[in-house]
């Protein structure tokens, strides 16, 4: 049922007063609003208590009714940040104040209609589901007809079994609907306004898979350098396989965490934005494309050794457990975070068969930890700036901004510790010619860290510090002189 951001709006409409005596109905669940409530509150309910899955097939063995009774009794929805459809309340407001009556008509939770309904101010009443019907489809039409009488009533819906409704109401309006649906509705009554549902692009998708964010699997390939087989062609081939399977999953959760995410990335500067808190994307949409990311990610792990797949089980299962618990916790979701980028250094080990180095393994806890905690304090700067005081759906408080930056900053020069101690250790003898060399990378990490902590107090950190990376001329700079040091350790 839900839609996508509407465009290409056409209305018929007329402002007699012959016209404003006809009542108007709205449907709400992807016409009123950018999403639908019973997927809403099965993701919110699902977050607290996954357990209640054994419950839903006997709940809609009751009825589709009892299920979003059940569901709407165990969850909250912050109703004033749902994505709400602009343009049809836009009108809707025009209509309410020519004196024309307005009513919300929705196969929605009596609970939540009754509450958007408060919030809008704009109804003058509301038929919904409730614990003994499930207002849809026949019964929603009986209801309208026997309230208003066939031909009594406009109404406004946006999918192909409002048009029973349509054909017993006087005007239709066609919100987020098809070309086709509304050449249906046209053979069937007077179309009032129509507004035409986009398909989401395939920039919302990648946007939505984040696909930006698969640079950090680009960690994978670590151990092939750091173990000087770059040269092997069998290595490399293996690493990719690992990249990609790594991305692929790494998307299905990253669809699974925003859509856990709903209330708070709503509540969000930016992340508001995102396609399943927009609405731009649809719930069932988004878990059908999380389950096919999955199983492809999944399925590659045929081709690499049985370790890696072992350990890519080890990250799903501990993203889920942060997406769904330990993002709320202070300090267990930073540190979780920093042993999610360290994984994927160990699955890049185990997808070409080589012995982790205790020295990577160290340094990579630390610099991630530094690193998730950077993204933590720029969350707090920017609440602080919007005059916030505690974060949605997270353990911190502004007031924990400079404990943080300390502990954030003494893990970052730990990781320049780490890396000096291994330069100085027996190890490096093994692997490179010239070994004093690599002690430049101890000054240019220092200068790195540095530089990212002093723009992150100053508030110019994205909330991540990859992308920033990405796009700071600086840090590429780093990034090459890094390189350089390396080539130059191992060859001269």
């Amino acid at each position: 049922m839900t839609s996508n951001t509407t465009s290409n709006t056409t209305s018929n409409t007329t402002s007699n007063a012959n016209q404003d005596t006809i009542p108007l109905c709205v449907d709400l669940d992807g016409t009123l609003i950018n999403t639908d409530l019973l997927l809403e509150s099965f993701v919110r309910v699902l977050k607290n208590s996954p357990w209640i899955l054994l419950f839903i097939p006997f709940w809609l063995l009751r009825g589709k009714q009892t299920l979003k009774a059940k569901l709407a009794a165990r969850c909250d929805i912050n109703i004033e940040k749902l994505p709400y459809n602009e343009a049809l309340l836009s009108h809707l407001s025009e209509q309410k104040s020519l004196g024309r009556r307005l009513y919300l008509c929705t196969g929605s939770n009596i609970k939540f209609a009754e509450q958007i309904s408060q919030h809008l101010n704009l109804f003058d009443g509301t038929f919904a589901s409730d614990d003994n019907r499930n207002l849809t489809g026949s019964v929603k039409l009986k209801e309208l007809n026997d309230k208003f009488s066939s031909g009594g009533y406009d109404y406004a819906g946006n999918e192909t079994l409002d048009l029973k409704i349509w054909r017993e109401a006087r005007r239709a309006l066609v919100i987020n609907g098809s070309k086709v649906l509304k050449q249906k509705a046209e053979k069937l009554t007077t179309i009032d306004l129509f507004q035409e549902k986009k398909p989401a692009s395939l920039k919302l998708f990648l946007k939505a898979a984040r696909i930006h964010q698969w640079v950090k699997n680009l960690l994978i390939f670590v151990p092939l350098g750091t173990a000087h087989i770059v040269n092997s062609t069998d290595a490399f081939i293996a690493s990719f396989l690992a990249f990609v399977s790594f991305g692929l999953l790494a998307s299905s959760t990253y669809i699974i965490n925003d859509l856990t995410d709903l209330d708070s990335d709503r509540c969000h500067h930016t992340k508001r934005e995102r396609p399943f808190a927009s609405g731009a994307i649809s719930i069932q949409i988004g878990i059908l494309f999380s389950g096919i990311l999955l199983l492809s990610g999944l399925s590659l792990t045929l081709f690499l050794p049985f370790e890696f797949g072992i350990v890519l089980l080890v990250y799903l299962i501990t993203t889920l457990s942060y997406s769904f618990r330990l993002k709320s916790m202070a300090s267990v979701d930073v540190i979780t975070l920093a042993l999610l980028y360290t994984v994927r250094v160990i699955a890049g080990a185990f997808a070409i068969g080589v012995t982790l180095s205790f020295w990577l393994l160290a340094f990579s806890l630390f610099i991630f930890l530094c690193l998730a905690i950077v993204k933590r304090v720029s969350e707090l700067i920017n609440m602080e700036k919007q005059s916030k005081e505690k974060a949605i759906g997270r353990g911190y408080e502004v007031s924990d901004r400079s404990v943080l930056q300390s502990l954030g900053t003494s893990s970052g020069y730990m990781a320049v510790l780490v890396m000096a101690l291994y330069i100085n250790s027996t190890d490096v003898v093994k692997l490179y010619q010239t070994p004093e060399i690599l002690w430049v990378l101890c000054p240019i990490l220092l200068f790195w860290i540095t530089r990212v902590w002093m723009k992150t107090a100053r508030g110019l950190m994205n909330e991540d510090p990859i992308l920033f990376a990405l796009k700071d001329k600086s840090s590429w700079l780093v990034g090459l002189l890094s390189g350089l040091a390396l080539v130059l350790a191992t060859i001269l």
